[in-house]
């Protein structure tokens, strides 16, 4: 935990020069008064200011951001790591080159990694947090690649009158194939076996 001793006039001078220091607003931290401002005798003579410690909270995203940037520095890789706020979940997006190592096959690295960022960022929270871990968009390609799956084989059942499997796929990954479909008329989706190994049958109604 981040901590910084400031001095000012008052409490709340001294808070704010503090702030100031740190770059933060007042919900960031901790306040402990040290020692109050005293007027001293006859109000000049040792006199003393008010000195505060300020102990910054941890914020379980940027614990998770800096993860993200010990790991990939550690792996050699030019990495930048944003940020964007949504209502329900915090993405967090790595952009540069030879990306390639940290998406894996299918995105499995990618989704390894996230587990672990998840796992960092509540670690330093005191409510729940919900991180999606992105690289140079590679969530929004694989759900156009996974929709226009799921609408392939849909279409193949329909002709065949037969039952499709897919091959095994992520919890995530399932809900998007089964989101696609479930306003088909003529297909129904479900999900068998166990992880990591749960698969989606796609099969007539």
């Amino acid at each position: 935990m981040k901590k910084l001793v400031a001095i000012g006039k008052t409490v709340e001078a001294a808070v704010r020069s503090g702030l100031n220091q740190l770059g933060v607003e007042e919900d960031r931290v901790e306040v402990s008064i040290l020692e109050h401002p005293s007027r001293g005798l006859f109000g000049l003579i040792g006199s003393k200011d008010a000195k505060v410690e300020l102990s910054v909270k941890p914020d379980g995203i940027e614990e998770a951001m800096a993860f993200l940037r010990e790991l990939t520095g550690a792996m050699d890789l030019q990495v930048a790591v944003e940020r964007s706020e949504e209502a329900e979940q915090t993405t967090i997006n790595l952009t540069g080159g030879e990306l390639g190592i940290l998406i894996g096959r299918r995105g499995q690295t990618l989704d390894s990694l996230q587990y672990l960022t998840n796992i960092v960022a509540n670690r330093h929270s005191d409510k729940h947090l919900r991180v999606v871990l992105d690289a140079e968009n590679f969530r929004e390609r694989r759900k156009q690649t996974l929709e226009a799956l799921s609408e392939r084989m849909a279409s193949r059942v329909i002709r065949s009158k037969r039952e499709v499997v897919l091959e095994p796929m992520s919890s995530q990954e399932r809900k998007i194939i089964h989101s696609r479909l479930q306003s088909n008329p003529y297909v129904k989706t479900y999900s068998q076996g166990d992880e990591p190994n749960r698969s989606i049958v796609i099969a007539p109604k």
